[in-house]
């Protein structure tokens, strides 16, 4: 086998990453032009042909991306609105049906409706109506009502802007994955009653098949189960793609369990599908030919009724190709019809191959197809009987475990490539290493096939035979809860999940160098020995010195949250790392939890609460569980806060967990400059506690949220408080960083922890000149994002979230600042 396809797939592919990492953007029409003098060429000269079709994929691909990517028309609404966010009104037509998301806060349960637009005009403010084209994505607070659904023309009163870009590292880019599906704009709407149906709409338009289907099918799953439960609502989503249940408390346990591919509309669903139709029309004894042509539309049918998923739509096209290879009676090869379905995914729409569901679900098939074999022959040879013994003679227990060590075995070594193969992509993804889901999918992945043969039963006989409906019903909740259950208990298995930073390029060319080297035999060819020896000796080298290099870096963090600030800081070596504040709930689930997760933090050295402030501390319980602190350090101060009382009340009850600090006090190298044993002030922000750090020669003053008396008192007590880099909060009564006190440190950098909401929480307009006019330079976050600061040999890289850098020196080396790019823009 040849595998034709495969170079092809992999030339045009190469184009597409090639304008992707341009610099600049290749302009679409020259392009194109080349591409058609190269076709013509090939078509010209035959001897040359080879060669111009391998210069002519890559430019085809290009050529797709940079088409994709620009500006087609002067209405597109990147021509019309630009960067700046805006008030409009803006009609278009919905896409698919909106889909609804539960947000569980504790107390506070929320509802957030999302969907996607089509826009044909806008009216911006004080401005009339004018044609407009792009698509958007929608967030509407609440449930919005029946009547708007797929393809039903709409009118919105909304604000409408870019997606923000993530305000830290290791957050979800949701900018950059919305740019990959080609949108640009989200449209912000305060309530429901913002939407309006367009005048030419009917009231009696009906619904879309799809979503009839939907609905049918979920009262079809839904028979003679006794309640609207958790496994039920999981049916609907692994059966029919439903998007309502997959919240993030819910899907937690499938993700540290390494067994979240179950619920998207996949392979495993359509090879299930086509598994089962293809053996029911081979015992009637349908002909091949036959079985393709009904096949085949069936599955694009199932995959069109569950919305068009992306991933069901590769696995479709790629199951397409073995079937109709199969009918055909050609001579299949999963390789080469992995290539074919990428290649025609990619002409289709190139920003696929930078979807994260597009590089997993080929890369599974991708390691399936070159793994296999060689696990397939190692587990052969582990379990391999005498050949000359005849089954007859062999003992009697030998005979009943072997089929049962096979179907086990087997599994093992299908879920090792697949897991093997991936580990390097979900590390970048998701920030998890999964060893736990080795076990987990030998269990969940027959019980998930079950669950859907169950429901897949239940809707074919649900019109005609109920009876037979209920009973597949009941089969597929018990499957459904057996998975549930089995996954949260994987999930919580000590060493079962790690979570780590994302790997670098240089990480991921050798690890699959040598995995793929390792699995393919090509180190036992004399040929490519030395060759593959010398790549990865050479990426060896350089990855052991980036490594090197991080490992002795220490990091200090500064996130901004709504209204507060959590500061993250990672000495250089193993331990030693410590969290400073952690903000509230809210923020801590959305931003402090997923950057640390991001960092490849799994265990915290320490736990600071420097006050009472619900927004710096609210979610100090939430942040014990998560990552198990060995110490947690209270200020020994006494605040109104009920919220902190009752944490440092459970904290109080482990015991050596709660130290209570003060002036004097010291933790991980960091000192407690204030509050002192005697002081009591009126304002918490007063009591905070300040902490000052020395990281390697550089010193760095947290001030968190400290008011002008405490400003005061800690001048008074302390000669010396010169440092580098000052960090400063936002006070609820008074300004941080008064004159004098910047006086007394005189830093070379001032990071201010502001944000964008709630408005309080925001730097005015007095402080922002006080402080620029210093002519000392200031990085307000609610600008820039979180601020990292990158300490190694005696020099201070300061890295935003907005991609701003510079370079600190320590103040001995009697230079105050070098090399400084835009910082606030």
């Amino acid at each position: 086998m040849k595998r034709p396809l495969l170079m092809v797939a992999l030339a045009y592919a190469a184009g597409v990453v090639l304008a992707d990492v341009s610099p600049v953007a290749l302009p679409v029409f020259p392009l194109l032009c080349v591409a058609l003098a190269v076709a013509v060429a090939a078509l010209c000269w035959p001897r040359g042909r080879a060669a111009f079709v391998w210069i002519l994929l890559p430019l085809a691909g290009a050529a797709n991306l940079s088409f994709r990517s620009s500006v087609p028309a002067p209405n597109d609404l990147r021509s019309l609105l630009g960067d700046r966010p805006a008030i409009a009104w803006v009609r278009g037509r919905i896409v698919e049906t909106p889909y609804h998301r539960h947000y569980d806060h504790g107390e506070d349960e929320t509802w957030r409706t999302l969907g996607q637009i089509d826009v044909s005009a806008i009216q911006l403010q004080g401005q009339d109506w004018r044609s407009a084209s792009g698509r958007v994505v929608v967030s509407t607070p609440g449930i919005l009502p029946a009547e708007y659904f797929g393809g039903r023309e709409v009118e919105i009163d909304a604000t409408i802007r870019k997606p923000r870009t993530p305000i830290a590292e290791g957050l979800f880019d949701y900018a950059r994955f919305l740019g990959r599906q080609g949108i640009y704009y989200q449209l912000v709407v305060s309530s429901t009653n913002d939407w309006r149906l367009f005048a030419s709409e009917t009231p009696s338009a009906t619904l879309p098949l799809a979503d009839r289907f939907g609905a049918w099918s979920r009262e079809m799953l839904a028979r003679g189960l006794p309640e609207q439960d958790e496994p039920l609502h999981l049916l609907w989503t692994m059966t029919l793609g439903w998007k309502t249940a997959l919240t993030g408390e819910v899907s937690e346990p499938f993700m540290r369990s390494g067994t979240m591919h179950v619920f998207a509309i996949s392979g495993l669903h359509i090879a299930l599908i086509s598994g089962i139709l293809m053996a029911a029309l081979r015992v009637m004894r349908v002909p091949r030919w036959a079985c393709g042509l009904i096949v085949i539309p069936i599955i694009w049918t199932y995959t069109g009724f569950t919305g068009w998923q992306a991933s069901a739509i590769r696995s479709t096209i790629m199951m397409s190709v073995i079937i109709a290879g199969w009918a055909l009676k050609r001579p299949s090869d999963l390789l080469n019809s992995l290539a074919a379905a990428a290649f025609i995914i990619l002409l289709l729409d190139p920003r696929q191959l930078f979807q994260a569901g597009f590089q997993l679900s080929f890369s599974v098939v991708l390691n399936l197809a070159l793994f296999i074999p060689a696990l397939e022959a190692l587990r052969t040879r582990l379990l391999r009987y005498d050949p000359l013994v005849p089954d007859d003679l062999r003992p009697r227990w030998q005979r009943w475990l072997r089929p049962p060590m096979d179907c086990i075995s087997t599994g093992l070594v299908t879920s090792l490539a697949a897991w093997l193969g991936s580990i390097p992509l979900v590390a970048y993804y998701f920030h998890l290493f999964t060893p736990v889901s080795l076990l987990a999918n030998l269990i969940v992945v027959p019980l998930s096939s079950a669950a859907l043969a169950c429901t897949m039963g239940s809707l074919f006989v649900g019109a005609w035979l109920p009876l037979a409906a209920e009973l597949f019903n009941h089969s597929a909740w018990l499957f459904m809860w057996a998975m549930i259950r089995f996954s949260e208990w994987c999930a919580q298995v000590p060493g079962g999940c790690f979570h780590l930073p994302a790997p670098s390029l240089l990480g991921f060319l050798l690890y699959y160098l040598i995995l793929v080297s390792a699995m393919t035999g090509w180190l036992a060819r004399p040929k490519l020995r030395g060759w593959i020896g010398g790549g990865l000796l050479v990426l060896s080298v350089a990855w052991g010195f980036e490594f090197w290099r991080d490992l002795t870096t220490s990091r200090l963090s500064v996130l901004p949250l709504n209204g507060g600030e959590a500061v993250y800081a990672n000495r250089a070596g193993p331990g030693g790392d410590l969290l400073i504040d952690c903000g509230d709930a809210s923020s801590f689930e959305f931003v402090v939890k997923p950057f640390l997760r991001g960092q490849g933090v799994n265990r915290l050295s320490g736990l600071v609460l420097t006050h009472g402030d619900i927004r710096n501390v609210g979610a100090a319980p939430a942040a014990r569980t998560a990552f198990s602190p060995e110490r947690i350090f209270v200020n020994a101060r006494s605040f109104r806060s009920a919220v902190f009382r009752q944490a440092r009340e459970q904290f109080s009850r482990v015991a050596g967990l709660s130290v209570e600090m003060q002036r004097g006090d010291a933790v991980e190298g960091w000192q407690v400059l204030h509050p002192g044993a005697g002081d009591s002030f009126s304002q918490a922000d007063d009591n905070t506690l300040v902490l000052r750090g020395s990281i390697e020669g550089f010193r760095v003053l947290l001030l968190s949220d400290l008011g002008k008396p405490g400003q005061n008192q800690l001048m008074q007590r302390e000669s010396d408080l010169r440092a580098d880099i000052v960090v400063a909060g936002l006070p609820a009564q008074s300004e941080p960083l008064a004159a004098a006190l910047l006086d007394a440190i005189r830093p070379q950098l001032i990071v201010v922890a502001d944000a964008e909401n709630p408005a309080p929480a925001r730097a005015g307009r007095r402080l922002r000149e006080r402080l620029e006019a210093g002519g000392i330079p200031v990085l307000f976050a609610r600008e820039t994002g979180a601020v990292t600061f990158l300490f190694r040999e005696r020099s201070c890289v300061v890295q935003t979230a907005n991609g701003a850098k510079l370079k600190l020196l320590p103040a001995s080396a009697g230079e105050r600042l070098a090399n400084t790019n835009e910082i606030n823009r």
